[in-house]
C-alpha cells in the first residue's frame, strides 16, 4: 500500500493521489508520521458499499427470522422511538 504525507497532498494535490492508485488499489496519507486517512478509487468503494450492503440484509434477514423484529403502525413506531 502507498503512504502519501499530508504535506506531499497539500503540496501536490491529486496528482500524488493518482499515482499512489495507479500502482496500488490503495493508499495511506500520514498526518504528522501517523496512518490517518485511506484513499481508494471509485470502483472499489463502490464493491466496498456493496459488501456492507448485503451484510446489513444478512443481518435483517437473521432478525426476521429470529423473530427480533416489532410490526406495529408508524404511530406507534414513532411514540416508541421518541419516548426513548
Amino acid at each position: 500500500m502507498s503512504s502519501i504525507t499530508a504535506n506531499e497532498l497539500k503540496t501536490k494535490g491529486v496528482s500524488v493521489v493518482e499515482d499512489a492508485l495507479r500502482s496500488n488499489d490503495e493508499a495511506v496519507i500520514t498526518v504528522r508520521g501517523k496512518e490517518a486517512y485511506v484513499i481508494i478509487d471509485i470502483n472499489k468503494y463502490s464493491k466496498f458499499r456493496e459488501y456492507e450492503l448485503e451484510i446489513a440484509l444478512q443481518e435483517t434477514r437473521a432478525d426476521i427470522a429470529e423473530g427480533r423484529v416489532v410490526r406495529e403502525s408508524v404511530d406507534d413506531h414513532m411514540k416508541r422511538v421518541l419516548d426513548k
